[in-house]
């Protein structure tokens, strides 16, 4: 499914930041904007160091994608209400492996350029992607530290939190910039599928 593969990166994680960060946060949520389908959409990532639940609204429209740190478990819930849709789709373990084969593998080189982005201290890393050889400029701070939750999962290991970077969408590109990171507390039912909701299967949803 298209719109699956295209909200998988935003949903993913797999590494912590380094421990020399200066604010750790056990807790929380990052926002950012991006778009969906050509329409702009706000972000909200809720974490905690178990779960993350990122809250993406776009006109009247609402989805939330469900996932735990050990990759075990993926939910993609449609709150459509132009569709008049309510539906959760749980990923099987197989579409979440396929999902994750498909990030991208970098390299990283740390630059000595650094700027202010959204109130972070940034330095600049320049990550190569192993089989295109194409290079990306990445903006990473330590001010901050998040569980392993919390930030996209093709960029292990590149020494701390990406606050600008390229994000990786079913072989589509969009450049994220993150303007806040906070400690408010998700509301009630952040992490779980309301009861309202139809319970289907990824392939359920169609194209």
């Amino acid at each position: 499914m298209k719109f699956l593969s295209a909200v998988f990166g935003i949903a993913l994680s797999a590494t912590a930041m380094s421990a020399s960060a200066q604010k750790a946060y056990t807790e929380g949520v990052v926002s950012y904007s991006t778009q969906v389908r050509g329409q702009p959409a706000e972000v909200k990532q809720y974490f905690k160091s178990d779960s993350t639940a990122v809250v993406i609204t776009f006109g009247p429209g609402k989805v939330k994608i469900l996932s735990t740190a050990k990759h075990d478990f993926f939910a993609l819930i449609l709150d459509i209400p132009v569709a008049s849709m309510k539906k959760a789709a749980i990923a099987t373990p197989a579409e979440i492996e396929e999902a994750m084969a498909q990030y991208p593998s970098f390299t990283y080189a740390p630059t000595t350029e650094t700027k202010q982005i959204s109130g972070f201290n940034c330095k600049k890393v320049v990550a190569t992607e192993a089989k295109s050889k194409k290079s990306y400029d990445v903006w990473i701070t330590n001010d901050v530290s998040i569980p392993a939750t919390g930030f996209p999962p093709y960029y292990t290991g590149i020494g701390g939190f990406p606050v600008q970077f390229t994000a990786f969408q079913q072989g589509q590109e969009a450049s994220i910039t993150i303007t806040s990171v906070t400690d408010e507390k998700a509301p009630a039912g952040t992490y779980g599928i309301p009861k309202d909701f139809d319970k289907v299967a990824m392939s359920d949803l169609g194209g």
